[in-house]
């Protein structure tokens, strides 16, 4: 868990919605990156990624929130996931990493 929230922005959150809310949650410096493992790829695209910024604490809050909206969830980076695993939406086998740097899907 953390030792103490920051209050920086750094934690992208963009709410797509369609037939279902998709939460696409991403570590701000992480956007526009691509990183590749063997066949493995991970891109952290702009158009999908790129919402509002928001501190740890206010993320956390909308994680929650979304989650009781049994929204899927698709998140990037490490501070994204503690935090994912802080609200409950995800647990650490549902993580992968590519080029070191974690993932994770929820889908219902």
């Amino acid at each position: 868990m953390r030792s103490k929230i920051s209050d920086k922005k750094m934690i992208l959150i963009k709410i797509h919605r369609s037939y279902r809310i998709v939460v696409a949650i991403a570590d701000s410096d992480l956007l526009g990156k691509r990183f590749e493992e063997g066949k493995k790829q991970l891109e952290i695209k702009d158009h999908f990624f790129n919402g509002k910024d928001y501190t740890e604490e206010e993320a956390l809050e909308i994680m929650k929130r979304q989650l009781m909206e049994d929204a899927t969830f698709n998140i990037i980076g490490q501070k994204s996931i503690d935090l994912a695993m802080e609200a409950g939406i995800i647990n650490e086998e549902s993580i992968g990493k590519v080029a070191g740097i974690p993932f994770a899907l929820r889908f219902l």
